[in-house]
């Protein structure tokens, strides 16, 4: 039987069902009826891209050191400028990943495809909009010939044993993680490690990560490695702390670009804890309005739990606890260019994949994400929540303290923008 859980003050909650906040500890069986995690059809974009290659739709093609990768990204419409490399020795791949051969991490909105070279592998992770983020592999090696069948995705649930922790909101899902790295990549956890989103203090971010691009006087754990863990301080006495490429760091043969854009990690971590948040309001809300229907919980709890998490989920949609930038920041790959082209865009002309980069990180100060199929997918309850809350803040009925840095014309941009590009979302 499967398992979800949460774990909380450094224990793990072992009931049958333990139910409490988003912050707290919840616990299912991820065979639930209102979950089905491993038996429910997938309809993640890898479910779907599979399905193109049984029908004969898409073929993969083999391509050089990087095997089917750059004809996944292409398959799976991810930007190649969205890639980002970390050299701490993470996934089941670790043995190879050293500051010498980091692994290239690339993502859309709903998808992430990580790529060792050497390996024979890719490995996925894609957003299915009721499941959750559901894990892949891709046989990397070259196809035998004569070619007896096309490369097909196979699902890999090994994954979860990282990637369903209290760390990914005990759900399965995205990890993006900060760590003091060794000088051969190896993490020196008494060090400390941090699991990083848009709310962390951009010093404790992107340790064990190549950074790429312009962070201004804006400093970071990037682009080092570390020595003694008690007292972690750059082997290199003065680590680059603003290259514009990777070139010259390591011998970049293979890899698709020389770059690991900070404009790609601040969004990939955002993305992060957003992907997670949605899975878990959604599973949480199933499974009380189940329990409700079969008499194991009365009304009052799922309108509590209706409550807690649309406050949860609103307060990160509106960026709510970011961490101020501290400075201008500015990428090297194009990324921020090529992810502010795909919209949508109001009549005015503006769209919530719009940069700010000066102080924050968006222009409009509301998640991307909400135009997500993980979103929509939300039960009706949590939408129709969600809207209104949202409601109440962008009209400026809530006037709570913390809403404070959102001025009058953020909430007025914002609202316009979404009345322009998702008016079903103020339908009810």
């Amino acid at each position: 039987m499967y398992r979800i859980a949460w774990i909380a003050a450094g224990f793990i909650i072992t009931a049958a069902f333990a139910l409490a906040d988003l912050t707290g500890a919840f616990v299912a069986d991820l065979d639930h009826p209102a979950i089905e995690y491993p038996t429910r059809p997938a309809t993640d974009p890898i479910a779907q891209l599979n399905r193109s290659i049984q029908e004969g739709k898409i073929e993969l093609k083999f391509d050089g050191p990087s095997g089917y990768l750059r004809s996944a990204l292409q398959a799976l419409h991810i930007p190649v400028e969205s890639q980002m490399l970390v050299f701490s020795k993470s996934s089941f791949q670790a043995p190879r990943i050293n500051p010498g051969n980091p692994r290239s991490l690339f993502f859309n909105d709903s998808v992430a495809v990580g790529w060792v070279r050497g390996g024979d592998i890719l490995e996925i992770a894609a957003e299915d909009p009721r499941q959750g983020v559901i894990f892949y592999l891709l046989d990397n090696q070259p196809p035998a010939k004569p070619k007896v069948e096309e490369p097909q995705f196979k699902r890999s649930d090994e994954c979860l044993q990282c990637h369903e922790s209290y760390s990914t909101l005990g759900v399965p899902g995205m990890l993006m993680r900060s760590v003091y790295p060794g000088p051969d990549g190896t993490p020196m956890f008494a060090a400390g490690t941090f699991a990083t989103d848009h709310r962390s203090p951009i010093e404790e971010r992107w340790g064990g990560w190549y950074v790429t691009g312009d962070s201004g006087s804006i400093r970071h754990l990037g682009n080092a490695a570390y020595a003694d863990p008690q007292n972690p301080r750059p082997v290199t006495a003065r680590p680059i702390r603003n290259p514009h490429s990777v070139q010259g760091r390591f011998d970049a043969t293979g890899f698709l670009t020389p770059y690991s854009d900070i404009v790609a990690l601040l969004t990939f971590e955002h993305q992060v804890r957003m992907v997670n948040l949605l899975t878990r309001v959604g599973w949480e809300i199933r499974y009380a309005l189940h329990e409700e229907q079969h008499g194991t919980v009365g009304h009052d709890y799922t309108l509590r739990r209706l409550r807690e998490t649309t406050g949860e989920i609103v307060d990160y949609l509106l960026f709510a606890d970011e961490a101020p930038l501290a400075g201008v920041v500015k990428g090297s790959s194009g990324f921020a260019e090529t992810f502010a082209a795909a919209g949508p865009f109001d009549r005015q002309g503006r769209s919530l994949r719009q940069f700010d980069l000066k102080t924050r990180l968006m222009r409009y100060p509301c998640s991307y994400m909400i135009y997500s199929p993980a979103f929509d997918a939300l039960p009706a309850e949590s939408n129709h929540a969600i809207s209104r809350r949202l409601s109440e803040i962008l009209s400026g009925e809530d006037r709570e303290a913390k809403y404070a840095r959102l001025s009058r014309t953020d909430r007025q941009a914002v609202l316009e923008i979404l009345r322009d590009t998702k008016s079903d979302l103020f339908a009810n």
